[in-house]
């Protein structure tokens, strides 16, 4: 079989992650997991073989698009309801319609910047006046297709608590309710290899802008096969260059 290394990473996921660990201690793990395989080396032998066509390469085409904070996402190995390891790209200077938006996801993150930078905040929610008031949307996907919903739900206070840059090399992991934006920050493509883990997902992610309002609703846009394997290809070329 061809799928060598997508076997591999599958088991790896499972034996250090699914023990029902404390947040704290998963979210660690989490982080040790992406830096393990976010190693270019690695990384690029388990680019190279989904490049190829191994697997499900239409499953995986339907899971990955240009995201709306300015990044491709590119989804690599599907672990079930656990698990998701993907690839974003980012590129300079190519904000989506939500890249200002202050967000929090369903489950735990960890992330390992393989090249280039990325510059990410860290917010808390405050409602004693300090800091500043934007406006806040329940994001949800929409039943039937990927798209997600967002749905007003009043105002609320923001306060910064931490900026930090992220240089090649550098891993950061996150609990699933932690408010943040990232953005690169070089005029270089930046590559992060990007984990979701955790058995409980939330309904609903929190989006705060002070932007404007939002439409309510944001369609993904998948990619075709094609389309996906010229992308797995064009990261290849990048990996090999890190």
């Amino acid at each position: 079989m061809g799928d060598r290394q997508v076997r591999e990473v599958r088991r790896l996921l499972a034996r250090t992650l699914d023990g029902g660990l404390p947040e704290r201690d998963h979210v660690a793990a989490a982080g040790a997991v992406v830096t393990e395989l976010g190693a270019p080396e690695r990384l690029l032998e388990l680019v190279a073989e989904l490049a190829c066509g191994e697997g499900d390469p239409e499953g995986r085409a339907r899971l990955s698009y240009r995201h709306v904070l300015g990044f491709d996402k590119l989804l690599l190995v599907d672990a079930g309801p656990r698990h998701m390891l993907r690839v974003h790209l980012w590129h300079a200077g190519a904000g989506g319609t939500g890249a200002e938006d202050i967000h929090n996801h369903r489950s735990a993150l960890a992330s390992y910047v393989v090249r280039g930078r990325l510059s990410m905040d860290l917010y808390e929610a405050r409602d004693d006046g300090e800091g500043f008031e934007a406006a806040r949307y329940e994001e949800s996907l929409a039943d039937g297709s990927a798209d997600w919903l967002l749905a007003p739900a009043g105002r609320a206070g923001l306060r910064l608590t931490h900026t930090g840059r992220y240089a090649a090399g550098s891993t950061y992991a996150l609990p699933a309710h932690t408010l943040h934006r990232a953005w690169c920050d070089t005029d270089e493509p930046t590559v992060t290899l990007f984990l979701e883990t955790g058995v409980e997902r939330r309904r609903h992610t929190d989006v705060f802008t002070a932007a404007g309002p939002h439409a309510g609703t944001a369609a993904k846009q998948p990619l075709d096969v094609p389309g996906y394997l010229a992308a797995l290809e064009g990261l290849a070329d990048l990996l090999r260059g890190a």
